[in-house]
């Protein structure tokens, strides 16, 4: 049985992955330390307790939700270091992955706590592992992007990036429109959408944007459970990533000029352009050198 404390007296955290669909995948392991843990931090206490009470566990549990997780961390940081244990577990699937925990973890890696990972299901790692691309590299998105500007500097990134696959979550009544998205920026790439893994009525549409957007409409009431897609792009959409030729500061003198605005709307103006290579925080820090060689404008 694992340790609930560690020999500096302090509880020990354990980052605990529960089932994303069928109950029968949590493991053991994982259903013990939450059986034999002082407290357990779910993202939403309301469906953690259904599991739980599924396992037979009655555990002692507190939110750690997005909304709260800055201000919580230091109340389960405080309980870890008076020598109570604490599990981390999230509605689905491993803490952190595009879900609440990370802030709890840091606080916990800087106050010397011990960490601890329970490792089990993930629905990135599932839909990956069933998707048949190639997987000797992958990159995982988080949430496909909802504004358009964003969805073109996404396709941007992918483009000039080495790895061919890359998977993301998506919301039921937003599936379609990202599978147009893919259509339009991507209509020759390889998709396997994920509904429901795990679950009685899993599936799986696979094929070109254009056969999965039809396999949705044949299906008719497809707005229903969870979707991860991934997506393995051709590789000739790939392109050879360039050393920048022209400076972050010299972009943005261009687009000051051009547009007669201040840097801060300069950066905005760069980061549309879809031929922009350049980061956020690295067109910001370029503005903060040019107010240093110049002090004008606000950054």
């Amino acid at each position: 049985m694992d340790k609930m404390q560690s020999e500096n007296g302090y509880g020990v955290l354990f980052i605990v992955a529960t089932p994303i669909g069928n109950a029968r995948d949590m493991s053991p392991r994982g259903a013990e330390i939450l059986e034999s843990v002082d407290v357990i931090a779910a993202e939403d206490t309301r469906r953690s307790v259904v599991l739980l009470n599924k396992l037979g566990i009655r555990g002692r549990l507190a939110s750690n939700h997005k909304f709260n997780e800055h201000g919580k961390a230091r109340y389960f940081i405080d309980l870890l270091k008076a020598g109570q244990s604490v599990a981390v577990i999230t509605d689905a699937g491993t803490p952190c992955i595009s879900d609440p925990g990370n802030e709890l973890i840091r606080a916990a890696v800087e106050e010397g706590v011990r960490v601890v990972g329970v490792p089990g299901p993930c629905a990135a790692v599932t839909a990956l592992s069933v998707s048949g691309f190639d997987l000797s590299s992958f990159v995982f998105r988080g949430f496909f992007p909802r504004e358009r500007a964003d969805q073109t500097r996404l396709f941007g990134q992918m483009r000039r990036g080495a790895v061919r696959t890359n998977v993301f979550y998506e919301s039921p009544k937003r599936v379609m429109d990202t599978v147009e998205v893919f259509l339009r920026e991507a209509p020759d790439c390889r998709i396997c959408l994920c509904n429901d893994l795990t679950k009685l009525h899993e599936t799986a549409f696979r094929g070109t944007p254009a056969q999965v957007r039809d396999q949705l409409l044949e299906k008719g009431n497809y707005e229903k459970g969870e979707f991860c897609l991934v997506a393995e792009l051709p590789e000739e959409m790939l392109v050879l990533r360039q050393e920048h030729v022209v400076s972050a500061e010299a972009l943005l003198v261009d687009a000051m000029v051009r547009r007669d605005c201040r840097p801060k709307d300069a950066i905005k103006a760069v980061l549309a352009d879809e031929t922009n290579s350049y980061s956020k925080n690295e067109l910001y820090a370029a503005s903060l050198r040019l107010k240093e060689l110049f002090g004008a404008g606000d950054a």
